[in-house]
């Protein structure tokens, strides 16, 4: 690694680990504790509850809590998790390229013991508790618990209805309506989808695109190495070829390269783009923040993006491994679970107290029929360490015309044979 890679390699852990030099010290009395969530997200609602409920029942114990950024702790966790400044409890992305690279890395706490204990896994369904199981290859799916989802979450497709309306457009349910609806928004003057191309928004489009002509089997091959892995089959092919057209009518952006996540749910919330294609990880803000016209949300037409939540991890350096299951099992309660829902989240474990909000029950409903139909395909990035990175880079170069969606199959397709080689196939 050279000098200037090292450097801004030390700085964005310093970042993350908010460095200070007593930081890293080990007190029983405090749980420090990181996830991502914003405050007006259904999951950081319910867990700043959850962090009331655990100071009360642990008189004299604080939680020290800390919202870092997806980005920071993706690039990263591994250097952060090695040091004395680690938290005790930390949200961290699921997949075969996060979780279970730490665990392979020697991490992350196993603590299969403890959710047998709790009861954990009996409130995790099959296809939930698929990204909390890890082998001894970090391949999810089967082994030793590593993490535990306290939520679920989806792609799906945002519309905003006001405007839809007043095109006279109905709800799109399938992509030829999609399609069909932005060609008239385009003709009206507007483009029509939100999208982020310098994070994972755009990565993620090209991965719904392809999944409407995939099957369980290809999303097995693809993220579970169960066979042969073609990146220029009919689904990768249809999902960047589709990409392709969509940039060249304007139905995206071209300066939307440069777009971040937060600016596209922005573009979104604020009504200056009628459509967004993103997770159910928005919908408690877009339920909270949107006023000035109305909005609705239909499933991605097929196989979707999608999976239990992030997981709370615990590193194995945690010196407060007890206090952090204990606020594991405060956000897995009724109470935290139903809150959580309430808040526009999809919960695992719901209490018995019934959905009041429309949207909401929609929104869980909508989850529990792509559980029922096996149409979960988690997410593209997953397969890989570092193939987030590339996914994006690939498809940035595509929207800013370096290189045609064929190219960008290729990339990908080097990048996952060099880094998934030495997986078990």
């Amino acid at each position: 690694m050279s000098k200037r890679l090292l450097a801004a390699a030390v700085a964005a852990v310093l970042a993350v680990a908010g460095c200070g030099g007593s930081d890293g010290a080990s007190d029983p009395n405090t749980l420090k504790l990181w996830h991502y969530e914003g405050p007006d997200s259904a999951m950081g609602v319910a867990w700043a509850e959850a962090i009331k409920q655990f100071e009360a029942s642990h008189p004299g114990v604080t939680v020290k809590f800390e919202e870092k950024g997806f980005e920071q702790i993706q690039k990263t966790a591994s250097m952060v998790l090695n040091s004395k400044d680690a938290p005790d409890i930390l949200e961290y992305n699921k997949g075969n390229a996060t979780t279970g690279l730490l665990s392979k890395q020697g991490l992350l706490t196993d603590i299969s013991d403890e959710v047998a204990k709790r009861g954990w896994d009996k409130k995790l369904g099959p296809g939930i508790d698929t990204t909390a199981k890890y082998d001894d290859r970090g391949v999810m799916g089967s082994g030793k618990w590593y993490g535990v989802p306290n939520y679920a979450e989806y792609v799906m497709v945002y519309y905003n209805k006001t405007l839809f309306d007043q095109q006279g457009l109905a709800a799109p349910r399938t992509l030829d309506e999609l399609t069909a609806a932005m060609k008239k928004f385009v003709a009206a003057g507007v483009t029509p989808l939100a999208l982020g191309g310098a994070e994972y928004p755009a990565a993620q489009l090209l991965y719904q695109l392809a999944l409407t002509q995939a099957d369980r089997d290809w999303v097995d091959r693809f993220q579970r190495y169960t066979g042969d892995v073609d990146f220029h089959d009919k689904p990768w092919v249809f999902g960047a070829e589709r990409f392709a057209e969509w940039l060249r009518e304007g139905y995206i952006s071209k300066d939307s390269a440069g777009v971040k996540a937060e600016d596209m749910g922005l573009s979104f919330m604020q009504g200056k783009s009628p459509i967004m294609i993103s997770g159910s990880w928005w919908y408690g803000r877009v339920q909270a923040q949107v006023k000035d016209f109305e909005w609705a949300s239909v499933p991605w037409p097929g196989m979707t993006a999608g999976s239990s939540g992030n997981l709370w991890v615990v590193p194995e350096g945690s010196k407060n491994k007890q206090l952090a299951y204990d606020f594991i099992e405060i956000t897995m309660s009724p109470a935290i679970q139903d809150k959580l829902r309430d808040a526009g989240g999809i919960a695992v474990a719901p209490g018995e107290t019934p959905v009041t909000d429309p949207k909401t029950k929609q929104l869980n409903d909508d989850f529990k029929a792509l559980v029922d139909g096996d149409r979960l395909a988690f997410y593209p990035d997953w397969p890989a360490p570092g193939f987030y990175d590339a996914q994006v880079s690939s498809v940035q170069k595509v929207i800013t015309g370096q290189i045609g969606a064929h190219e960008a199959l290729t990339e990908m397709a080097d990048y996952y044979k060099e880094n998934t080689a030495s997986v078990g196939k």
